[in-house]
């Protein structure tokens, strides 16, 4: 997403390569949850937000990278975090975006669930290129 990261303020930059990496990812989004004062509720439902998408990009998309960092958008400030992946990409979002519905083993809320506890959800993807997400949390 262009323009997300206002000048001075680089996002950390995470791999998702392997399942330990979802630890780290998860420690810096509550890091950055707490810099940016957010609520516990909301720190909670960030890195909840962050750990589903973390793990969707390391199954579903191969593995790929976390920018995660604050954002200041108007006088609103939070934390966002972009999931990129090279992977097979999602060839019908309606349905991956429904409760319930899963191309493994899983629920099927992950990003459903995402998105419900996030402030701003942003997914592009193209079949067989990859997909990114986008989420941010804004703090009260």
């Amino acid at each position: 997403m262009t323009g997300l990261w206002a000048a001075g303020d680089e996002p950390r930059v995470f791999p998702v390569a392997r399942s330990g990496d979802l630890v780290h990812i998860r420690q810096g989004i509550r890091a950055l949850s707490q810099e940016c004062g957010l609520s516990l509720v909301d720190q909670t439902k960030i890195i909840t937000a962050a750990s589903e998408l973390a793990r969707n990009t390391l199954i579903y998309g191969g593995g790929g990278t976390v920018r995660a960092g604050l954002v200041h958008v108007d006088h609103k400030r939070g934390v966002a975090a972009v999931f990129e992946d090279s992977g097979p990409g999602i060839p019908d979002v309606d349905q991956a975006m429904t409760d319930g519905w899963t191309s493994g083993n899983g629920l099927g809320l992950g990003l459903s669930g995402a998105r419900r506890l996030v402030d701003d959800f942003r997914l592009h993807t193209v079949p067989g290129e990859g997909t990114t997400v986008t989420i941010i949390k804004w703090a009260r």
